[in-house]
């Protein structure tokens, strides 16, 4: 992936990979420096402490969060920043595939003996994620198109863990069909960014359109 001053930014790969339960799904995100957590015990909370100011301000604000405010948010000098992560676009990257890896491993929380619940419990999860994703997304396309490395990597990386919930409340019959993974997660990350929702609206279209994907 090719930033625009024609250095490598975050390289990014997925290894996903499966036991002979396809409902249990391994998965490993590796970053290249100079975004990888540091080692030092200091050092790597002052990067977790960036992580989550970044979240927070980028989901918050937007375009108008500055690297100096999430340095203060963090309570780290901007030097700290900057070691960390030499560009905004570094920064945003490192959040977005944080976040990425966060709702794949979620899958694991859910997993047990009743599918619907599993499934509907994991996409409920995925509706917090793609509140912060819409805002993540909305400037990386600053840096980069939709068809980037890292797009497509992440979205490989939802798929693979998200597909075994659903195809295992196919199989118990409890999940019509006709149902479509990507389908299902568009759905929903639909809802959960509906722009000026009134309080728990959300929620309750969340309900009507996980009930319709119940088999009759």
């Amino acid at each position: 992936m090719e930033t625009p001053s024609g250095k490598c930014g975050v390289c990014l790969r997925f290894f996903i990979n499966y036991t002979e339960d396809p409902s249990v799904l391994s998965s490993e995100l590796a970053i290249s420096a100079p975004t990888q957590r540091p080692k030092r015990a200091d050092a790597a909370r002052n990067y977790d402490k960036l992580l989550a100011a970044a979240r927070e301000a980028f989901t918050s604000e937007g375009e108008d969060a500055s690297l100096e405010g999430i340095a203060r948010r963090a309570d780290v000098g901007i030097g700290t920043l900057y070691r960390n992560f030499p560009t905004r676009q570094a920064l945003l990257e490192a959040v977005y595939i944080e976040e990425v890896e966060g709702i794949c491993r979620a899958v694991q929380e859910f997993e047990g003996p009743d599918p619907w619940q599993a499934l509907t419990g994991w996409l409920r999860r995925f509706a917090d994620y793609a509140t912060t994703k819409k805002a993540l997304a909305g400037e990386l396309m600053a840096y980069m198109d939709e068809g980037s490395e890292v797009f497509l990597q992440c979205r490989h990386a939802i798929k693979a863990a998200g597909t075994p919930l659903l195809e295992a409340a196919q199989r118990s019959g409890d999940v019509r069909p006709d149902v479509r993974f990507m389908d299902v997660v568009r759905m929903i990350g639909g809802i959960a960014t509906i722009p000026n929702a009134e309080p728990g609206q959300v929620d309750r279209i969340l309900a009507v359109a996980l009930d319709g994907l119940r088999a009759r």
